[in-house]
């Protein structure tokens, strides 16, 4: 795809061709939506660029990307061909779409853009089939904005995770949460497969084992239905997510070795300086006495 083609990337909305960090975390959430929409009819609404709309498409029955910004709708339907793919400009609090027309909604990136989160989520459950689910994201201001001092212009309204699980409640009476947080680690893995998963942490000095990282997620991802038995089965517990390239890791080696070159200049310039600084002084200690003395030559 050319130059040309590519839709801007402002911050409001997540393009492919953004790289590392960033990718990982968006991906990982279609990644972990498309197993969940297998032969279903999907919506996914605030679908942006549409990327993500159409890695649903490889295994749902039909995906259906909806925006609010025509440009990006315009864009998507440009790049993203696929027979059971469409895009359509429409906002999300005025649904153009029957009640219970999809089995599966997925809304990434959307509730913390909006100010009308209980607007958003009953136009979502007015188009959710009686049977279907609705899987989103949101950020948790706890941690995104209060500790790691993140700010987004384009977020609206963020929540911390009792106002979430409040919000859900008042639309679905049944939800079931997962926390996303990219990681560093060391992986340990069976060769012949052998259920189970345990994190090993470091504090202190001391190694604690549990079947969690220990950390705070930096966002939520909820499913929620109107009953638990419309929750789908859950699943493992832990998903990874990476690229082939190992983009993440080999930033961070190249950082490394760009810094380590640059400790390795600045050591030669202050030992250059050094010397200059020890032969300023010889010559000085040349000069006669008096030369010294009275400041001559």
């Amino acid at each position: 795809m050319s130059l040309s083609d590519q839709l801007e990337f402002t911050g409001e909305r997540f393009t492919p061709e953004c790289v590392r960090e960033i990718r990982y975390e968006h991906y990982h959430r279609y990644a972990f939506a498309s197993e969940l929409v297998r032969g279903r009819k999907v919506l996914d609404a605030a679908c942006g660029e549409g990327y993500g709309s159409a890695l649903l498409a490889g295994s749902a029955a039909a995906v259906t990307g909806v925006d609010v910004s025509e440009a990006a709708i315009e864009h998507a339907r440009r790049r993203y061909l696929a027979s059971n793919l469409d895009f359509l400009a429409a906002d999300c609090l005025r649904l153009p779409f029957d009640d219970g027309s999809f089995e599966r909604i997925v809304s990434f990136e959307t509730l913390e853009h909006l100010a009308d989160h209980d607007g958003l989520l009953r136009e979502f459950r007015r188009v959710l089939a009686p049977e279907g689910f609705l899987l989103l994201s949101s950020p948790d201001k706890a941690v995104y904005s209060d500790r790691l001092q993140q700010r987004n212009e384009f977020h609206v309204r963020e929540l911390y995770r009792d106002e979430l699980e409040e919000l859900l409640a008042r639309h679905f009476p049944a939800y079931r949460l997962w926390g996303q947080k990219l990681l560093f680690q060391s992986a340990i893995w069976a060769l012949d497969e052998q259920p189970g998963v345990v994190f090993q942490q470091e504090r202190e000095g001391e190694i604690r084992a549990s079947t969690a990282p220990g950390h705070d997620p930096v966002y939520y991802l909820a499913i929620c239905a109107a009953g638990e038995s419309c929750l789908p089965p859950a699943g493992p517990g832990l998903r990874l997510y990476d690229d082939a390239e190992e983009s993440v890791y080999a930033h961070y080696y190249h950082e490394i070795r760009k810094n380590m070159a640059a400790g390795g200049l600045l050591a030669e310039k202050d030992r250059q300086l050094e010397e200059l600084k020890t032969d300023l002084v010889r010559a000085a200690e040349r000069r006669p006495w008096w030369r010294r003395l009275f400041g001559g030559r």
